[in-house]
């Protein structure tokens, strides 16, 4: 059970009410735990997460690529919450079962450009300081532009901002559990 008690979600009023009327129209009618309770807490953070969500989709990363970026940010985050979410969100962008697990342990997938974004992703995530020019160089050279860099950079924050909320709540999962 989550940590944070909240009140059933068709019992919000005000902003609250509004920005659970804004998740629905994304989310298929359902607000997931997360949101609920994020939106119950501070109804700006929920709306600034589903605005830069918004920019992301916009963005010029594919839909597959940010699903690699959040999974494989929130396996190493340990969150099992945006585990489970983002396997399942991934499996709705066409990435296979098998290509979900390679990305969740930061082994080959057999396509060498999401495996670079797995690299590249993977050494922000697992060292500090300033990335060398040769790690920059690669992710490039891979075909990632310098505007997509900064959308991968917008897609881990957003992820470790999720990761961490959820890590703290324990929130409940509310999807398919992965193992």
């Amino acid at each position: 059970m989550s940590r944070i008690a909240i009140p059933a979600v068709a019992t919000a009023t005000g902003a609250t009410a509004d920005v659970y009327a804004e998740v629905r129209k994304i989310a298929g009618g359902t607000v997931p735990n997360l949101f609920a309770a994020l939106g119950h807490l501070v109804p700006n953070a929920l709306s600034a997460v589903l605005n830069a969500e918004g920019v992301l989709a916009n963005g010029s990363l594919s839909k597959q690529d940010l699903e690699t970026i959040k999974l494989l940010v929130s396996e190493q985050t340990g969150c099992d919450y945006c585990v489970a979410a983002h396997v399942m969100l991934g499996k709705m962008t066409g990435l296979p079962s098998h290509v979900l697990t390679q990305i969740r342990h930061g082994a080959s997938t057999g396509d060498s450009k999401r495996d670079a974004l797995v690299s590249f992703v993977l050494k922000l995530q697992k060292t500090s300081g300033t990335l060398s020019d040769a790690d920059v160089a690669a992710i490039r050279q891979a075909g990632y532009s310098d505007a997509q860099l900064a959308e991968i950079s917008l897609t881990i924050a957003l992820t470790i901002f999720t990761n961490t909320f959820n890590r703290i709540n324990d929130t409940d999962i509310d999807m398919p559990p992965v193992k």
